[in-house]
């Protein structure tokens, strides 16, 4: 037995009710501008769905895309102005390295490390951390292309960093 909301195409749904869309992601995300661009993934990811699947809860489903795409976007943001300086000026800012050389351990060495520690461990393990840490894929994403759930990635993610945090605690 079918309902009457299976009927309705994802598309259609996210269109009829995107200002309640936008609601959602600018909660999370404390800008409208920031919230348009999140509707915009959205809208993309969800239109290459095919039209036989079948969604019980459209409005509900298309809720939890643009959280999802929402957190993807705060994680990013915080991980760009983590890695990213920039200066008022827009001239290039001095860079002050109050480590001395000898006192730690340089670039070149620590990805090093990194390779190796990454090396040592199985190769979904591998797999999985590159696409979502160099190639920015979700974790749904990811478990669609390697044939495991999302939450397998998430604990495969987690081992992974596990296993990198002693490189990070050296790096400090």
């Amino acid at each position: 037995m079918k309902s009457e909301s299976v009927t309705w195409k994802l598309g259609d749904v996210f269109l009829d009710r995107r200002s309640e869309l936008h609601t959602v992601a600018a909660r999370i995300l404390r800008q409208s501008d920031w919230a348009e661009d999140v509707l915009h993934d959205t809208y993309l990811k969800l239109s290459t769905y095919s039209r036989e699947q079948v969604v019980v809860n459209p409005f509900g489903y298309c809720c939890q895309a643009v959280r999802n795409t929402a957190l993807d976007h705060v994680r990013r943001r915080e991980l760009e102005a983590h890695l990213i300086v920039s200066s008022d000026d827009e001239e290039p800012p001095e860079m002050i390295d109050e480590r001395e050389a000898s006192s730690g351990i340089d670039e070149r060495k620590l990805l090093q490390l990194v390779e190796a520690t990454l090396s040592a461990l199985p190769d979904r393990a591998q797999l999985v951390f590159r696409l979502h840490r160099i190639e920015g894929k979700t974790q749904r994403e990811i478990g669609r292309m390697v044939g495991v759930s999302a939450t397998l990635v998430n604990f495969t993610l987690r081992d992974v960093t596990q296993a990198l945090e002693p490189l990070r605690n050296a790096w400090a």
